[in-house]
């Protein structure tokens, strides 16, 4: 039986195989009494939907093909280097020194794997008050969206399945 059920899997054509999505609600509470309040007209928070290797897929329908910021429920567009580490400095996360309030938590996801943060970068952001912790894109956005459910102040900046960089418009 489970040798029937193994050859049946590979041989399903992969048009039919769906992505699977990461947890999402339509709702946040907001405030301790976990009531939402129509009338304050906040801003939705970011959810991502699933990714795939053609980028993040949010919950309402925007595709991101490179790296983003996604801080107090906005998406950034992160411009970084091809490769992970390589030509990176503090710049890249200068973001969360100016923001306010700062998240407490930064996810971080880094591609397909789990590379870890250089301990000059992990330092930098600890010194400014803010937890980082390092995981791949695919758990990076899952807790995101579990996090902000939650009502936490959390950031996420993540890397593309496969590294992509933006492109830049010709100034004018």
């Amino acid at each position: 039986m489970l040798t029937r059920t193994v050859a049946t899997l590979t041989t399903r054509p992969i048009s039919r195989v769906r992505s699977r999505c990461i947890h999402a609600s339509s709702f946040t509470r907001q405030g301790s009494s976990g009531l939402t309040n129509i009338i304050e007209g906040g801003s939705a928070a970011i959810q991502v939907k699933t990714i795939t290797s053609g980028g993040i897929l949010l919950a309402d329908g925007l595709i991101l093909p490179s790296a983003c910021i996604f801080l107090d429920n906005r998406v950034f567009l992160w411009d970084v280097p091809d490769r992970l580490w390589d030509g990176w400095d503090k710049q890249h996360f200068e973001v969360f020194d100016v923001v306010v309030p700062k998240p407490e938590i930064l996810l971080f996801g880094t591609g397909k794997t789990v590379s870890f943060v250089p301990p000059v970068f992990r330092q930098y952001l600890n010194g400014l008050g803010i937890q980082v912790d390092v995981m791949d894109t695919w758990n990076a956005c899952s807790t995101y969206n579990l996090l902000v459910e939650e009502g936490r102040e959390v950031a996420a900046a993540l890397l593309p399945l496969s590294p992509r960089r933006w492109q830049r418009l010709p100034s004018q």
